[in-house]
């Protein structure tokens, strides 16, 4: 990296941490309250932008950005734009009762409104999440930070870079706990929004001043076509005419990531859930200083939440126009496992072969898109070698020989639209060969081994737009850097101290330190934030597996689908129907946990947000029948527990009209109909 941009770098994330530190320790801390809720001090302005900072990183520039690169496109937008809708909704109908009862946690509340029991299994399940979440936010984080200093020349592990974010974010957090958290988000969420910014815009002039011979890649139907760039085409024209089809909202009810049918009812289930009922999201208003203002910064983040889409996902778009080969290339790694079982499984293929001490010259001039697995006698002689084509696969003798594939092994073809025009006739053999396998594997009475077969790695987009299209040495490379990992941190931050104070106060003070003093709650609070910040450091590095998924952004949505549809159920009702009885809490949340498990086990085929909508509609069931049988006598009473101005902000709820209109109105723009036109 330049001078000035390692420069620009440093003093970002120095300046990010002293503000922190220092905004959290001026008014020194007395009790768990300045802890874990800022001392419910926050203004609107903080809160919107701690909002933004703690959920845009991960999930949006790591792995919205590489669905974007997908099939997908413009369609994944949808968590964003329908999330500004959620977000004003949630604003006005959950945080009134929230801060009207003063809660530290959303499982608190489950206490209040039905019993102890809802409360431990909702505290107990979230943590759990929380550390695969945790986990996945560094992996995204330390993933981008490989790919990027692998591109300037540098060789940086997922260990290395998880062990970094984790440290920095632990430090602030462990230090002035939400205060800290808040005030670095001020200054990482406007960054994000500029560097987002910065990254489209040079995007663009690199996808307009492109070399004429130049190809690119359109995969809006579903198919790899290489086009060459018309040189009278400025940015704009070329990025319509190659990504037309990859600009509607709308995909097909087969698809497998986003199908539309999950807008109707399937996506605003973990919306409801993330922004209104999940405790690092949450924790941000918990510590509003007013009901107004809580309001104000939530319809404030809205807005803000209609502009990621434009500098996050049609960069991720640009980049598999430019960069699809380099994606490819990248996959590299996790597809020489799978074709070396392929080859070992169906030896008598004619699209995959080993050589033996091959001649690297040779390999690199290799065609394709049949595969080549180049057996060296050592890492240092596989290294030497310095392949850079896709279609050769490098890997030292003895990890082949090493492989051995299951009696019955079966290859899935993750993001196959993409995968079967890589290689159609290879493609083809595979799915002929697995129904086979399928078959036998089922006269014998078990289930068949699977191993991913993936085409592109999607998620390292935002690592080569950062390390082609940003200009060097004159400090921008080095300001953008140090925003998306300022912000990968933040999330990490926000998510240390959601699972520290859950694991405090709703697991720790309720049964093991009862009645703790206040210094030993926010010291059982530090350590916590200690020991996740391990567990992410450790776990993150498991997440590049190509079998647990081809997409960061995946793993998180679904593994919430465990939690989520039972949490929104119960939490509704239990507004709604004041005498829906207290068990039905805890049989909500065991029936949303029980049937998601199962629809996955079981019907793996059905695509798993649709999977939460069934889900939903079970618990919405349970517990209507248990209100009809058995309801309370009396109707649940939420008192005021709290001191805070609970009085509705009217500038915010107008605002936060305009906002779901202006929402609706994007979708009409991007719907099918007018983008074909």
């Amino acid at each position: 990296m330049p001078t000035i941009d390692l420069t620009v770098f440093v003093v970002f994330i120095l300046a990010v941490i002293t503000l922190a530190l220092w905004q959290s320790r001026s008014k020194g801390e007395k009790d768990a309250q300045d802890y874990f809720l800022a001392g419910r001090g926050l203004k609107w302005w903080l809160i919107g932008f701690s909002l933004i900072a703690a959920n845009i990183s991960t999930e949006q520039f790591v792995g919205m950005s590489g669905n974007a690169a997908s099939h997908v496109g413009l369609a994944i937008a949808s968590y964003e734009w329908m999330a500004a809708i959620t977000l004003v909704i949630v604003g006005f109908t959950f945080l009134p009762y929230f801060l009207r009862v003063g809660i530290y946690t959303i499982p608190e509340f489950l206490e209040y409104r039905y019993n102890q029991w809802a409360r431990l299994v909702m505290a107990a399940a979230t943590v759990l999440i929380y550390m695969l979440l945790l986990a996945a936010v560094t992996y995204s984080g330390a993933l981008t930070m490989r790919t990027l200093f692998s591109d300037m020349g540098w060789e940086v592990s997922l260990y290395t870079g998880s062990f970094f974010i984790a440290l920095i974010a632990m430090i602030y957090v462990v230090t002035g706990g939400l205060k800290a958290s808040v005030w670095a988000d001020l200054i990482q969420g406007s960054a994000l929004i500029l560097g987002g910014a910065m990254i489209m815009y040079f995007a663009f002039v690199q996808l307009g001043t492109a070399d004429q011979a130049a190809t690119v890649v359109d995969v809006g139907t579903g198919e790899v076509v290489i086009k060459t760039l018309d040189p009278a085409q400025g940015p704009i024209d070329r990025f319509m005419d190659l990504n037309r089809n990859r600009m509607n909202m709308f995909l097909p009810k087969t698809d497998t990531v986003l199908p539309w049918t999950a807008l109707l009812l399937g996506l605003w289930i973990p919306n409801f859930y993330y922004w209104g009922l999940n405790q690092y999201i949450t924790q941000r208003t918990l510590g509003s200083s007013s009901l107004a203002e809580g309001q104000k910064g939530i319809v404030f983040s809205a807005f803000l939440k209609l502009l990621i889409p434009f500098v996050v996902v049609i960069p991720g778009i640009i980049a598999f126009n430019l960069f699809y080969s380099d994606m490819q290339l990248k996959a590299q790694g996790d597809v020489g496992r799978a074709m070396g079982l392929y080859l070992k499984s169906n030896p008598q293929t004619a699209y995959v072969e080993a050589q033996e001490g091959p001649d690297p010259a040779t390999l690199r001039q290799h065609p394709g898109p049949d595969y080549v697995i180049a057996l060296f006698g050592t890492d240092q002689e596989l290294r030497a070698a310095q392949l850079s084509n896709p279609f050769v696969i490098p890997m030292v003798k003895a990890d082949y020989e090493a492989l051995q594939p299951a009696q019955y092994q079966i290859f899935s073809a993750r993001e196959d639209h993409a995968w079967k025009h890589v290689n159609p006739e290879l493609a083809a053999e595979i799915q002929s060969y697995n129904s086979t396998t399928e078959a036998a594997a089922a006269a014998a009475g078990t289930i068949p081994s699977s191993q991913a077969l993936v085409a592109y790695k999607y998620d390292t987009a935002l690592g080569l737009l950062l390390g082609s299209v940003l200009p060097k040495n004159v400090g921008i490379l080095g300001f953008v850097l140090a925003a998306l990992l300022g912000a990968v941190i933040s999330s990490l931050a926000a998510m240390l101290n959601a699972a520290s104070t859950i694991f405090t106060m709703d697991i720790c003070n309720k049964y093991v330190m009862v009645q703790a003093s206040q210094h030993k709650i926010v010291l059982l609070g530090r350590i916590s934030v200690v020991s996740f910040a391990v567990i992410a450091f450790l776990l993150a590095p498991q997440l590049g597996n190509p079998n647990i998924s081809n997409s960061i952004f995946t793993i998180i949505q679904e593994s919430q689908g465990f939690i989520s549809p039972g949490i929104l159920a119960i939490f509704v009702l239990g507004l709604v129907f004041r005498r829906a009885p207290r068990s039905s809490g805890i049989v909500g949340l065991l029936t949303s946990i029980g049937s998601y498990g199962l629809l996955k086990l079981l019907a793996p085929s059905i695509q798993f947000l649709n999977r939460m909508a069934i889900s939903f509609a079970l618990c919405i069931l349970v517990i209507l029948i248990m209100t009809a049988l058995k309801p309370m006598k009396e109707a649940i009473e939420f008192e005021a527990k709290t001191s805070l101005n609970l009085e509705t902000s009217k500038g915010a709820r107008n605002a936060g009209i305009v906002c779901i209109l202006l929402t609706l109105v994007l979708y009409v723009i991007f719907s099918p109909l007018l983008v074909a036109g």
